[in-house]
């Protein structure tokens, strides 16, 4: 054999490209070799959240608290500290003009329907009033159309025994709710018998008059007659706030078994409508929303104990 013959044992040989890549146009990849003896480490990312993210998720069950206290509120619409006529009036005033109708029946003091009742409503439209007045039908019912949102005045007006009584009250009416184009109010007046009547005193201070008033107005100056569907909605907001911060605190309860980042977040966006009082709810699940995004992730050795742990035994 001579010396041209010899070739290296080691000299590399250029391998042709498999008939698959050319058809394909793709390389397969080649794996890298990795021996025992190798100082290279197989790293995962930490299965457990970080302390950061701990303590993110310390504060999300805050703010979800603060949710829940919020619906709480609602839902305790005679001792919370907003009433349901409060968060009414407040929609009413950026509602459209002519947009509630009122409606209701008015019974005597037996319960009996009063027939030809006067029914006279007026209210405060930029510092001039406005009124509108029509008689009750033969089973004691009205029904007003158009009339502006808010409060209003409300008097009653019944001729009997050649004297004339006046049930005065103070009546919210109903905005539209959602998308509906008209706000429905309806409630029903009962009219003091002719005895309470009697011993109200004259406007004029006289012993004996024509025109008798029962004006309930200034004890409603806080909370005036207002359609219970109306509380009845605001207390079912009420629910809604506390299922809200309930289902907060579950994403963030799950977050902190798992581990999981995402799951955080969620919890994070989720407390965000839950509202509070003063938007605090609001204001801290927003920075919460954003800290997780701030939270490391770290990489731990795959044969760490932390991730053994997490690996079910086959």
């Amino acid at each position: 054999m001579g010396a041209d013959e010899e070739q290296t044992p080691f000299e590399p040989v250029e391998q042709k490209d498999d008939y698959i890549d050319d058809l394909t146009g793709l390389k397969e990849p080649q794996s890298a070799m990795m021996f025992s003896s190798s100082d290279a480490v197989l790293t995962i990312e930490d299965p457990n959240l970080h302390p950061m993210g701990k303590a993110i998720a310390i504060f999300v069950l805050f703010i979800c608290m603060l949710g829940f206290l919020y619906g709480l509120d609602y839902a305790r619409a005679e001792d919370g500290l907003v009433r349901p006529d409060e968060f009414v009036y407040r929609l009413s005033l950026t509602a459209p003009d002519e947009t509630a109708t009122f409606r209701g029946t008015v019974f005597d003091h037996q319960g009996e329907a009063l027939v030809n009742a006067t029914v006279y409503v007026s209210w405060d439209e930029e510092g001039v009033w406005n009124y509108s007045e029509m008689l009750t039908d033969s089973q004691g019912e009205f029904e007003f159309e158009r009339l502006d949102p808010g409060l209003a005045r409300v008097d009653i007006i019944v001729e009997r025994d050649g004297k004339r009584d006046v049930f005065a009250n103070r009546v919210l009416l109903s905005p539209p709710a959602m998308i509906e184009p008209i706000g429905f109010t309806e409630i029903d007046f009962t009219v003091p018998s002719q005895e309470e009547f009697a011993q109200a005193p004259c406007s004029n201070g006289a012993d004996e008059c024509e025109i008798r008033n029962i004006d309930l107005t200034p004890e409603q100056m806080e909370h005036p007659l207002m359609d219970p569907g109306a509380a009845a909605v605001y207390i079912t907001i009420g629910f809604g706030f506390m299922g809200l911060a309930i289902i907060g605190a579950g994403f963030t309860v799950w977050a902190l078994k798992s581990g999981s980042l995402l799951v955080l977040r969620t919890a994070a966006a989720v407390s965000f409508f839950a509202m509070g009082h003063y938007y605090t709810a609001c204001l801290f699940g927003l920075v919460a929303f954003g800290l997780t995004f701030a939270v490391p992730r770290p990489r731990i050795p795959l044969t760490d104990p932390r991730h053994q742990d997490e690996v079910p035994s086959s």
